[in-house]
């Protein structure tokens, strides 16, 4: 539990989350209802409770009107290339247990820190026992998906792909879509995303 706080803490989102509502002078209900999230969901992602899924995270930045990278870059990092070593990825890669909803999967940016890109790369982590937290969501842009392992289905518009470790799928995301992993086992995946604004 307090490793997971501390991993929060280092991303900082909930910290960004509420400079950027205060900024805009916005009240935690004037956010509630651009992005039809819960005040109380809102509160806990701001205290860093609660680190929020992809899909509510893009809510909440084009409720902002900023882009979904500002939640993964730092003020003054400049650097040109970012290397994201094994070891860090690995300490990033533990299954979260906390007190608030249970999410269908985890993510954590291979990019964190790097300032003015245009893609956000993910490794993430579907936990097939919370399949039926996962709904389709939709947002302007593309994804690109690589699955390590386990096995992954996804819900693209009207399509339904059974995804096994190798696979890979690129997909407009303004169509519905929902990944979810099959089975009893963990998945793992490389998710890139273009979020056009």
């Amino acid at each position: 539990m307090n490793e997971f706080r501390s991993e929060v803490r280092e991303l900082q989102i909930g910290q960004k989350i509420r400079e950027l509502r205060q900024k805009q002078r916005m009240t935690l209900q004037d956010l509630s209802q651009s992005t039809e999230l819960s005040k109380p969901l809102l509160s806990q992602v701001e205290n860093d409770q609660v680190i929020p899924p992809l899909a509510t995270l893009l809510r909440i930045a084009k409720a902002l009107r900023v882009p979904l990278q500002t939640f993964f870059e730092e003020e003054d990092n400049t650097q040109k290339c970012l290397v994201v070593r094994a070891d860090d990825a690995g300490r990033m890669n533990r299954r979260p247990s906390h007190g608030g909803a249970p999410q269908p999967y985890f993510y954590h940016s291979l990019a964190y820190g790097k300032k003015h890109k245009h893609m956000e790369p993910f490794l993430v982590e579907f936990d097939p026992a919370q399949t039926d937290q996962a709904q389709p969501v939709s947002h302007p842009g593309e994804e690109f998906f690589y699955i390590l392992e386990g096995q992954v289905e996804l819900m693209h518009g009207t399509e339904t792909y059974v995804l096994n470790p190798g696979d890979s799928v690129y997909w407009d995301s303004n169509e519905p879509h929902r990944l979810k992993a099959l089975g009893t086992q963990i998945a793992h995946g490389i998710a890139v995303l273009y979020p056009r604004n």
